[in-house]
């Protein structure tokens, strides 16, 4: 399955909003510098939907804020 997601960095809050059925809005509070908000945005979509970290894999998007990641 591959999810798009839309991510806010440096955001005051850390949200998520289900757009449709394979498309995300997440903000998460730490900026887009070495990778770190890619982790958090792991990290929030894990907990989202209940699977490991490890079987989320970012493909397309690094450095954008449209991601797709494939579960």
């Amino acid at each position: 399955m591959i999810l798009t997601v839309h991510v806010k960095p440096n955001a005051r809050s850390e949200s998520l909003e289900w757009l449709d059925d394979d498309t995300l809005k997440i903000s998460v509070r730490v900026p887009a510098e070495k990778g770190k908000a890619n982790t958090a945005v792991i990290k929030a979509l894990a907990q989202e939907l209940n699977i490991a970290k490890t079987t989320i894999k970012l493909i397309r998007g690094g450095t954008t804020r449209i991601k797709q990641f494939e579960l």
